[in-house]
This record gives structure tokens, C-alpha cells and sequence, in this order.
């Protein structure tokens, strides 16, 4: 998947449009990572209501309030608008995190050349690899939203344990607002605790009741 782009310009999505330009930036961003190719335009209806469902697909799969950890997923929209200012004004209704191409790079067209889009909208899915895991994924999204991931994660044989939905362990429910606070809570707490009992067994060790058990 990083050979697809090396060489390329990619810009984030965000209110400065950074620019990932060089070999490192451009790696350190795909590698091993699910890469979902959005091959989209602004003036597509059909793109247009599909937008709010992928937002919020890639949201809850990489958004800390949603997930212990971001997924390893990158979605890099193909933007296929006949205007750069379709394309910005396109761009504001995708995801902050997501990337693309510059409008003047015609290396937008190849892909779609590449890809064999001709209807919008459309959805590849990468594997590391480079090689198409879902040539296109866009009724998946629709029906199975972010389960789709784990489709693809063991389809891509990418392992990443750590990846866990918060509705593992809540059973649906949205996180608490003050989940982060609570974490930090328990931290604290176990820490003074270990502490405490730390201190208790040196306190025994002293008296001369340290270790023998529980009953002495």
C-alpha cells in the first residue's frame, strides 16, 4: 500500500491541510495499516448520502471516545469532483482524519483508471499489501458498519489485539464522558494501594509476623 503513494502528496483533512510529502511522513502514516480508497465527488447525490454513514463508520472506529485504540484503518478520499472548489467543499463533510490528494495531482484519475471505478460511490479496500481486499465496500459499510472491520482485519491477517470496540465492554452503550476521568481514578487509587499494602508488609516484617502466611 505504501508503494501505491510513494512519490505523492498526501494532505490531511484538517483546518491547516498538512501535507505528508515526504518518504517517511508518507510510511510511517500507511504502513500496516487497512487503506479504504473513497472514490467519490461532491456532485454525486448518491455520494452525498453516503458520506454521513462513512463519517460516521471511520469515526467510531478511530475515535477515542468510541475505542480503546484507533483501528488500523486510513481512508484517503479519490476525489473525483469536477472543481477544486467542489472537492474543499466535499472535503468538509468527511472525516478530519481522513487524507487526499491534492486536486491538481492527476494521479486521481490513474487510480480510478487503476481501480475500474465507474460508478460512485465506491470503496477499495487495501490490504498492507497493496492487494484489494473489497473491491468495493460501500453496501458492507451500509449494512454492517464497524463490524466490518474485523472482516477485514482477519481477512488482511492484520493482528492488532489491542483494537477493542466500547461495545465490548458495555454492550452497545456510547462511553461515558467521564471514563477518561474514571481511568485515571482507579490508576491513582491502585497505585496508593499498592503503595498501603506495600507499607503493611513492611510494617509486618518488622513486627516479626512477616511471612507466615495467613495464619501466622
Amino acid at each position: 500500500m505504501v508503494d501505491l503513494f510513494l512519490g505523492k502528496v498526501l494532505v490531511k483533512n484538517n483546518k491547516d491541510k498538512d501535507e505528508l510529502d515526504t518518504e517517511r511522513e508518507i510510511i510511517l502514516r500507511l504502513q500496516n495499516r487497512i487503506l479504504m480508497l473513497f472514490f467519490g465527488s461532491g456532485e454525486c447525490e448518491k455520494c452525498q448520502d453516503f458520506a454521513p454513514t462513512l463519517k460516521g463508520f471511520f469515526k467510531k472506529l478511530t475515535d477515542e471516545f468510541y475505542v480503546e485504540r484507533s483501528a488500523q484503518l486510513v481512508l484517503l478520499y479519490i476525489s473525483l469532483d469536477s472543481s477544486e472548489e467542489q472537492q474543499e467543499k466535499f472535503l468538509k463533510e468527511l472525516p478530519k482524519r481522513c487524507l487526499f490528494l491534492p486536486y491538481e495531482d492527476p494521479y486521481r484519475k490513474e487510480l480510478g483508471v487503476m481501480f475500474e471505478v465507474q460508478d460512485l460511490p465506491r470503496v477499495v479496500v487495501l490490504r498492507p499489501d497493496c492487494s484489494v481486499l473489497t473491491p468495493d465496500a460501500v453496501a458492507e459499510i451500509c449494512t454492517l458498519g464497524p463490524d466490518c472491520y474485523r472482516n477485514w482485519q482477519e481477512g488482511a491477517e492484520l493482528i492488532d489485539r489491542n483494537f477493542m470496540m466500547n461495545e465490548e465492554f458495555d454492550e452497545g452503550k456510547m462511553r461515558s464522558l467521564t471514563d477518561p476521568i474514571r481511568r485515571v481514578k482507579y490508576k491513582v487509587e491502585d497505585k496508593k494501594k499498592k503503595k498501603n499494602n506495600k507499607k503493611d508488609d513492611d510494617d509486618d516484617d518488622e513486627d516479626g509476623n512477616g511471612g507466615g502466611g495467613p495464619w501466622g
